[in-house]
């Protein structure tokens, strides 16, 4: 029966500890900082420096009644952490930092004793003269609005005009019997009769000297039929000579793959090309042929 009290007493005694144990406060943590002044005028701010740690304090740990943290930030490469501090209350106040503290001294603005100093009116603002820079600049300007001025104008102009607003030179246009030699060369080489495109041979070469004639003698060849180019090139001349035997036989061989279907010998192939070639060149316009006014018809004539 004494062994009761005993028991209840050891009871008693570790429900007071583990209690006390419960509710005593977890250790502040230890950080390494520094402040860099711990002197400043009221209102002026100093940088609380605390370099990597496993927590970091918030604003609202670092500020008091007297001190205020006004912002943070952290350096990303190190961890480091930055906090701006102030005071608006003039004395020594104590900043806690985890389980430390430092005295930060904040002095106030010394009084001014109005009756022995000389409080005068604000000074007028003073006008600098303009330096040859700013005037320089201001005269770059204007002739810059005149220029900009100036182009959308000519812009306009043109436009209204139906014209480029940008005019390239061009190459002067090749003679029509340089033209038509050139592309008779070009079908040569291309040898379509010799892969079966019989028509397309023929249809191209006669289209070549048509066009050469509309630019040569402005006969409106294309729009003929080979009998009026025909007889529109006899009348373009008292004697053309051999030049228009030479055009009957392409056109008349021409006319016969396109619409008779025939399909002439190799050397008839041949025969048309080089024909073709002879009366460009048998009827190249002269050098004062090509001055004479669009509404005449200048008259193709063989050398002498």
């Amino acid at each position: 029966m004494r062994k009761r009290p005993f028991l209840a007493a050891i009871f008693l005694l570790c429900a007071l500890t583990g209690t006390w144990a419960q509710e005593s406060p977890a250790p502040l943590p230890r950080y390494d900082f520094h402040i860099d002044s711990t002197t400043i005028a009221i209102g002026d701010q100093t940088v609380l420096t605390i370099r990597k740690g496993p927590l970091y304090p918030t604003l609202d740990d670092l500020s008091n009644n007297d001190i205020v943290a006004v912002r943070q930030w952290t350096d990303s490469t190190d961890g480091t952490l930055y906090t701006a501090l102030t005071s608006f209350e003039p004395g020594e106040h104590w900043l806690h930092v985890g389980d430390d503290s430092v005295l930060l001294t904040v002095n106030d603005v010394a009084n001014v004793d109005t009756t022995t100093t000389d409080i005068r009116d604000i000074a007028n603002i003073l006008r600098q003269p303009y330096t040859f820079w700013e005037i320089f600049r201001w005269v770059l300007l204007g002739l810059a609005v005149i220029a900009v001025a100036v182009a959308a104008y000519l812009a306009v102009k043109r436009l209204k005009a139906h014209k480029p607003l940008i005019h390239i030179p061009q190459a002067p246009p090749l003679p029509a019997d340089t033209k038509a030699l050139q592309a008779l060369e070009s079908l040569r080489v291309r040898q379509l009769w010799q892969q079966g495109k019989t028509k397309e041979y023929h249809t191209e070469l006669t289209d070549i000297l048509r066009n050469y004639l509309e630019e040569a003698y402005h006969i409106q060849s294309t729009e003929m039929t080979s009998d009026q180019t025909l007889d529109a090139v006899e009348a373009s001349a008292a004697n053309v000579g051999e030049s228009l035997s030479l055009l009957r036989q392409v056109l008349q061989t021409a006319d016969m793959v396109k619409f008779a279907k025939s399909e002439p010998l190799p050397h008839e192939h041949d025969r048309s090309m080089t024909n073709a070639v002879n009366f460009v060149h048998l009827t190249a316009p002269h050098p004062a042929a090509a001055e004479t006014p669009a509404d005449t018809t200048p008259n193709p004539t063989n050398p002498s």
